[in-house]
């Protein structure tokens, strides 16, 4: 039978990602391609506990239908953090817990975006954050990026060029895929220019506090005066991925449609994964864990970087990232970097993520590829390098 298909889903393509993890799935293979948090980072013992005590203490509350906008506890604990950590929170700002992140992406778009309509975004950029534009029937317009972040002056012309552009998306700290962390002096330009031309600010900020070197820098919705900007948190890097427990603060009137869209979606984010949070951010220091999970991506990225210094040939660039999950390569021009990434995972057993997944177009050429050291184990960050940079000095 021939399935008639609805046309939007011609845009989507499998995930880059997945397909050279289904390579990943082989234990002998050295995979730099996921963006798992590292497997120490988990607190299991804590969590096996208070998920033991939810369930015998308060089993109907956990496993009943609840709030759309999220367990009220685990929100007003939240609100109160961001605004502690990053002065997050105005009086026009609400907050709904949301099913990890990546709803917000695409309950945003919904919310705001029509067949055709422009999302600005940095170029690189977070292939789960394109896909769900994507599939939503946005229009991507990249922005590249630079060591601190995009590009203004190209920005200011996409924004131009688009005047009824709806959204920017950005990832200011530790971008992901290249690991850039946005500069201050760019934070606030990027405001500036996104009130000028009357476009909302996508903030996702999923690996802020994972910072182990520099200092701070403020997010972007910390100065945000007029409503323009949508701040993204979530739990996944700091807690556990599997728990799906993100959020969501903006202007109560965008909460409020995201809340809508959310009724027809999940109706509300699992009640006792955001009880588990809730327990773990009020009876556990969540300040020393933050730092022990620093500690651990600091020697990571370290190592990493240690040994790509050492081992790359000298003509390879790399990026520098002062937190977060991942750094990106770069290849010399010219050089065929899809044929670099397929011979070192099916002949060489090592995996990294090639650059065009995390382009705005099919058709922009790079010649980057991602690198994350948060899963690999430390031997196996070593030898992979060591393999990768054997590879780059035959180019």
């Amino acid at each position: 039978m021939g399935y008639k298909f609805d046309e939007k889903m011609e845009n989507l393509k499998p995930s880059v990602i997945r397909e050279i993890l289904k390579y990943s799935s082989d234990k002998s293979v050295i995979a730099f391609s996921a963006g798992n948090p590292a497997p120490e980072a988990f607190p299991v013992d804590a969590i096996r506990k208070i998920t033991a005590e939810i369930l015998e203490k308060e089993p109907i509350d956990a496993l009943q239908y609840s709030l759309t906008e999220g367990y009220t506890p685990l929100r007003d604990v939240v609100k109160a953090d961001i605004k502690r950590r990053n002065g997050i929170g105005k009086e026009f700002d609400e907050l709904i817990m949301t099913s990890g992140a990546q709803q917000v992406l695409d309950l945003a778009t919904k919310a705001f975006c029509g067949k055709g309509d422009v999302i600005l975004c940095e170029s690189p950029s977070f292939v789960g954050a394109l896909n769900a534009f994507k599939s939503n029937e946005a229009t991507l317009v990249g922005v590249p990026m630079e060591e601190d972040g995009m590009n203004l002056e190209l920005l200011e012309q996409a924004m131009k060029q688009n005047p009824s552009a709806k959204l920017l998306y950005i990832i200011p700290n530790f971008q992901n895929p290249s690991g850039i962390t946005t500069s201050l002096e760019k934070r606030k330009a990027i405001y500036e220019l996104a009130k000028k031309y009357s476009i909302c600010i996508l903030e996702d900020n999923p690996y802020g506090e994972l910072r182990f070197s520099d200092e701070a820098v403020p997010s972007i919705k910390s100065f945000d005066e007029d409503g323009i900007v949508i701040y993204i948190g979530s739990f996944s890097k700091v807690l556990s991925p599997g728990l799906r427990v993100g959020y969501v603060c903006a202007h109560k009137d965008i909460v409020q449609k995201i809340t809508v869209l959310k009724q027809t979606n999940d109706v509300h984010t699992g009640i006792l994964p955001q009880m588990i949070a809730h327990h773990f951010l009020t009876e556990y220091d969540f300040d020393a864990h933050l730092e022990n999970l620093r500690s651990i991506y600091k020697h990571k990225a370290q190592l990493m970087l240690d040994g790509i210094k050492a081992e790359f040939n000298p003509a390879v660039a790399s990026t520098t990232p002062t937190g977060g999950l991942f750094l990106w390569c770069t290849l010399p021009e010219g050089t065929d970097m899809l044929a670099f990434c397929e011979n070192a995972v099916k002949n060489h057993k090592v995996a990294v993520v090639p650059g065009n997944a995390f382009m705005t177009s099919d058709d922009e050429p790079t010649t980057s590829f991602r690198m994350n050291y948060s899963t690999p184990t430390d031997e196996q960050i070593v030898r992979g390098v060591q393999i990768l940079g054997k590879l780059t000095k035959e180019l």
